[in-house]
C-alpha cells in the first residue's frame, strides 16, 4: 500500500527502507537533506510537503527529532491534517512530549482519523536490523492496523495503554534507565582506570557477572576505544531527559539521578560534544577526575 514516511534521518531512512523492501510504496517530503543513498532504487517518491504526503496515503509515519517538529508536520502550515483522509492512520515514532502527543491525537481524531504514538528504542543498529523495540499508545483498533508495519521494523512491540501518550511515557522511562546506566558504566570505568587497572580487562570481567548489561557491552567498549560517532547523539538524549524532568515536575515526582545525568550531558555539550554518541557522557566524568578512561 501507499505509506507516508516523514523523517529520513539516521533511523528513519532504514525504517522506511524495510517498508519499501516489503513491497510498500513510500511517499516522503524532505527538509534540508537529500534522499539518503540507501533508498536509491527503492519505491520511494518525494513530494513537497506533509500535506502532499497525506494526499497520497491512508497511513502516515512520522520520525522526526522533537515535539515542535511533529507539531509542524501534523498541524502546521502544509501539515498532514490539511489533506488527511477520513479513516487514516497517523503513527508518530518520534520521541516527544506525552502531553503534546495527547493534544495531537485529539486534533487527528477530530478529522475522523486514528493516532498511535510509537516511539522506538534500539538506535541506528536496531533500525538497520529491523530489531527495534516499539512502545505504543493508542486505541486497540489503531494498534492492530499499525502492527503489521511495526513487525517490518521491530521485534519487541508492545501496546502500553489505549490512551495516546502511553508510548511516549514508556520511552521517557526507557531513556531514564539508559542515561543512568551510561553514567554508572562511565563512573565505574573512570574509577577503575584511575586506580591503575586496564579498563578493557575490567569491562571483560564485569561482563560475566551481575553488572553485565547491554550498556556495558556496547557503550563500555565505545568509552574505551573512543568511538564516539553517534548511534544516538547526546543532544537528542538531552532532549529526552528534558521531557522526563518536565513531565516529572508536572506529576510531582522527583528524579534526582536523572537530573544529574542531564547535567553531565550539559557539560559534554558545553565542551563541544553535543554531536557525540551518548556514551560520550564519560568525557564529563573524565574531566571531573582529570583522568581519561583510555588514551
Amino acid at each position: 500500500m501507499n505509506i507516508g514516511f516523514i523523517g529520513m534521518g539516521v533511523m528513519g531512512a532504514p525504517m522506511a527502507g524495510h517498508l519499501a523492501d516489503a513491497g510498500h510504496n513510500i511517499f516522503t517530503c524532505l527538509n534540508r537533506s537529500p534522499l539518503p543513498q540507501t533508498l536509491s532504487g527503492k519505491s520511494v517518491e518525494v513530494v513537497n510537503t506533509p500535506a502532499e504526503v497525506a494526499a497520497h496515503c491512508d497511513t502516515v509515519i512520522i520520525m522526526v527529532p522533537d515535539t515542535p517538529d511533529v507539531e509542524r508536520v501534523i498541524t502546521g502550515e502544509n501539515g498532514v491534517l490539511i489533506n488527511v483522509h477520513k479513516g487514516s492512520l497517523i503513527i508518530d515514532m518520534s520521541s516527544i512530549s506525552p502531553i503534546a502527543t495527547a493534544a495531537l491525537a485529539r486534533a487527528v481524531n477530530e478529522q475522523d482519523s486514528l493516532y498511535v504514538d510509537a516511539p522506538v528504542s534500539g538506535g541506528e543498529v536496531g533500525a538497520k536490523a529491523a530489531s527495534l523495540t516499539i512502545m505504543c499508545g493508542g486505541p486497540q483498533e489503531a494498534f492492530d492496523r499499525a502492527k503489521p508495519l511495526f513487525e517490518l521494523m521491530g521485534k519487541n512491540i508492545t501496546l502500553i495503554g489505549e490512551h495516546n501518550g502511553a508510548g511516549q511515557t514508556c520511552k521517557i522511562a526507557n531513556q531514564i534507565i539508559v542515561a543512568l546506566n551510561i553514567e554508572a558504566v562511565a563512573e565505574a570505568l573512570v574509577f577503575a582506570s584511575k586506580a591503575g587497572c586496564d579498563p578493557a580487562t575490567v569491562r571483560e570481567a564485569l561482563m560475566g557477572g551481575f553488572a553485565s548489561s547491554k550498556i556495558l557491552e556496547v557503550h563500555g567498549e565505545r568509552m574505551i576505544k573512543r568511538t564516539m560517532d553517534p548511534g544516538f547523539r547526546i543532544e537528542l538524549h538531552q532532549k529526552d531527559l528534558n521531557l522526563a524532568l518536565a513531565s516529572a515536575r508536572a506529576l510531582g515526582v522527583s528524579l534526582p539521578n536523572t537530573a544529574t545525568a542531564q547535567e553531565l550531558f550539559n557539560s559534554c555539550s558545553a565542551n563541544g560534544g553535543a554531536q557525540d554518541d551518548h556514551s560520550g557522557m564519560v568525557k564529563a566524568l573524565e574531566r571531573l577526575a582529570n583522568h581519561p578512561v583510555a588514551s
